[in-house]
């Protein structure tokens, strides 16, 4: 809050709230008590409405442990056919011995798997990663993606040469209905 806030709390409500007080303890009175009430309200709504919107737009912090995982093809980005073919065709997983594991699939069956590794580097406050790709994946994905942070969640992209940004997020491969 500014300047003038704190003017008015310190030498405005803090003062009328004491005397308030102090008159509502002698004379017994609930009006007085009122008085304190209304004055003080309006201030814990701004404070509660002020961290509501804070826990609503705060990123997400991402750890080690939260890259880890299977990902898939974020359809909600861009959909339609190619959205469809790419999240069909495309998955990778991250394991905890840092290893990356891409598939190429064909209708929901794993055709060709290409392992690698992952590295964190660490002078980033989130986790970036770099993947040791296999020199036949260099067509499709890059290997320092992009890490995008949600208030919820998090999501990867890739600068493909061949597909344009290709969108991962976290999660488990289902067949699309059709």
């Amino acid at each position: 809050m500014g300047f003038g806030f704190s003017l008015y709390v310190v030498f405005i409500l803090f003062p009328s709230t004491i005397v308030l007080t102090i008159i509502w303890l002698i004379k017994r009175k609930w009006k007085y008590g009122r008085f304190i009430l209304f004055a003080w309200a309006p201030i814990f709504l701004l404070l509660a409405l002020s961290l509501t919107i804070k826990f609503f737009t705060t990123k997400k912090t991402i750890t080690r442990d939260d890259v880890y995982g299977e990902y898939v093809i974020d359809r909600t980005k861009f959909s339609g056919k190619q959205a469809n073919w790419q999240y069909n065709r495309f998955r990778f997983e991250i394991t905890k011995q840092n290893d990356f594991i891409f598939y190429l699939m064909k209708n929901g069956k794993i055709i060709k798997t290409y392992h690698g590794a992952t590295t964190f580097i660490e002078s980033y406050s989130q986790p970036r990663i770099v993947l040791g790709l296999n020199p036949a994946l260099e067509d499709i994905i890059e290997e320092k993606p992009t890490l995008y942070r949600a208030p919820f969640s998090f999501y990867y992209v890739f600068n493909s040469p061949k597909f344009g940004n290709m969108f991962f997020v976290k999660g488990q491969w289902k067949q699309l209905n059709k």
